[in-house]
């Protein structure tokens, strides 16, 4: 079909909630996506986020070979190894002591919500059941995690929303501090905020907020959906901080880019969930399972997770060259491999003009260029990214 006429399937049958680039995608190759005209695209999206391992990865490919030739879906009322096996890596690689699979980064938050008013309630009574979040925050679109997301033209269209949402300013924790009381169950928090424009928590905030929560008997959910899994050079984005949360969400790469979520949390929180508390059909089936221990092996390795550092460090610095070059470019920040390049204009320009010259990346707010290429991106690809963002901002 030529892409004219998939546009117009598009438009006529399927409800129109996304506005799409101007083109095709037929495949996909290491960090590189191809459209039905055969035009290559670099790609800085990486299914924002998702794709860590690039397209194409043959371990990824074997293992849902092998897996689907066994067995593909049986529901969460009977056992299966591939979902008890990775649980038990999770586990290990991290501070928990139970996983509660789903399918998304929102369903992970979702889980998060039930399972902190679940511990609240167990301790506390029904009156503590209520959050704190951060101003740029992003949780999701169901309604409990959009609750906890404070942008009004994402949630002025479906009020009223769960009841029992605060927010304080991000890296503020005097903010925090006064908004957090008797009422509050948890705070939920991004190590590194992605969709809210790339802003890194400081270690004064993170910690504090530790802190605070042990002080004041409430819980620390760690969102780490985009952030998490490599993303910044460490397996968890919050390792560098020297803390734990008591809950931490998951999703985006865990399983290759197959939907996959995850609910991390302590023993003391599991000790409060009730079998029938919570379900999904389809989380964790066998074949899902076994891609994400295949893409958690990859990534949880030292010298794969040592790749990301030298690579964010080798584009962070490139950033800031451009950043010298351009005046119009406010700032650039990030770790690891997502960067977002603030600007003084609307960036959606800019973003046409990568596409024309084959480079993908997508917003992080109307003025800011954010970057989350394949984990697995190399120099050379590097190189080339920043030659054709130098070309759209001489543009812009």
């Amino acid at each position: 079909m030529k892409p004219e006429e998939i546009m117009a399937l598009d438009k006529q049958y399927v409800l129109q909630t996304y506005l799409r680039a101007p083109f095709v995608l037929e495949r996909g190759e290491g960090v590189r996506l191809y459209d039905t005209e055969g035009r290559s695209y670099l790609d800085f999206v990486s299914g924002i986020a998702v794709n860590a391992l690039g397209y194409g990865d043959p371990d990824v490919l074997q293992t849902i070979n092998d897996q689907a030739a066994r067995l593909m879906h049986v529901s969460n009322l009977y056992l299966t190894q591939p979902q008890a096996e990775l649980a038990k890596m999770l586990v290990e690689c991290s501070f928990a002591d139970k996983v509660f699979f789903c399918n998304s980064g929102a369903e992970a938050n979702e889980a998060a919500i039930k399972f902190a008013r679940r511990w609240a309630q167990t301790h506390y009574g029904p009156d503590k059941n209520e959050f704190l979040g951060f101003s740029g925050a992003f949780h999701g679109r169901t309604m409990g995690s959009l609750a906890l997301t404070p942008r009004p033209h994402y949630q002025d269209p479906f009020l009223p929303l769960m009841p029992g949402a605060k927010f304080a300013t991000y890296n503020d924790l005097a903010s925090a501090e006064q908004l957090l009381d008797d009422r509050t169950c948890a705070v939920f928090v991004e190590p590194l905020q992605g969709e809210g424009g790339v802003n890194p928590a400081t270690p004064e905030f993170l910690q504090g907020l530790r802190r605070l929560c042990d002080e004041r008997g409430c819980l620390l959910i760690f969102d780490e959906v985009q952030c998490g899994l490599g993303r910044t050079g460490t397996l968890w984005a919050h390792e560098p901080y020297g803390i734990a949360p008591d809950l931490m969400s998951l999703a985006k790469p865990l399983a290759g880019g197959l939907p996959m979520g995850a609910t991390l949390v302590t023993q003391a929180v599991a000790d409060c969930v009730q079998p029938g508390d919570h379900a999904s059909t389809f989380a964790a089936s066998p074949i899902i399972a076994s891609v994400a221990k295949t893409v958690l092996n990859k990534i949880s390795n030292p010298d794969f997770l040592a790749h990301v550092r030298w690579a964010g460090e080798y584009l962070g610095g490139a950033l800031a060259e451009l950043q010298h070059k351009y005046s119009r470019i406010v700032e650039v920040r990030g770790r690891g491999l997502i960067w977002g390049i603030e600007t003084d204009f609307d960036v959606s320009p800019l973003i046409d003009a990568g596409y024309e010259h084959g480079l993908i990346t997508c917003k992080a707010g109307p003025n800011i260029v954010r970057l989350v290429p394949p984990l697995i991106v190399q120099q050379a690809d590097l190189d080339e990214a920043i030659v054709i963002l130098d070309k759209a901002f001489g543009l812009a």
